[in-house]
């Protein structure tokens, strides 16, 4: 099974691990990361979570068809899927976009002050 793990860290964490992972060659699971919840919440609205739950190893989808499945109008979903290319969420293939993983795992940590 693909898991995209998406977390919180500062870009600095993020840069730091890639660069690491590098030296030694490892490739370990895929993950995106946001340097804030809020900026998480920003890209990843609900709507959004939708497009990728119904994308989730679906292979490639045709636009009109991620609009379908999710039962909104071709418009607004696209700007919604180029919003999810533009994080690297997904991909754009010549037969329609794709989500390629399985799963999704989100993991952060919310704490006082």
């Amino acid at each position: 099974m693909s898991m995209l793990t998406i977390d919180i860290r500062s870009l600095r964490d993020t840069l730091d691990d890639a660069v690491q992972a590098m030296e030694r060659l490892e490739c370990s699971q895929p993950h995106i990361s946001f340097e804030s919840p809020e900026l998480l919440w920003k890209i990843l609205t609900g709507k959004r979570w939708e497009i990728l739950r119904v994308m989730t190893a679906a292979g490639p989808l045709a636009l009109r068809e991620i609009a379908r499945r999710v039962g909104r109008d071709v418009k607004s979903v696209h700007l919604d899927v180029h919003a999810l290319l533009d994080a690297g969420l997904i991909e754009r293939q010549d037969n329609g976009f794709v989500f390629p993983y399985d799963a999704v795992h989100v993991n952060f940590l919310l704490k006082a002050g």
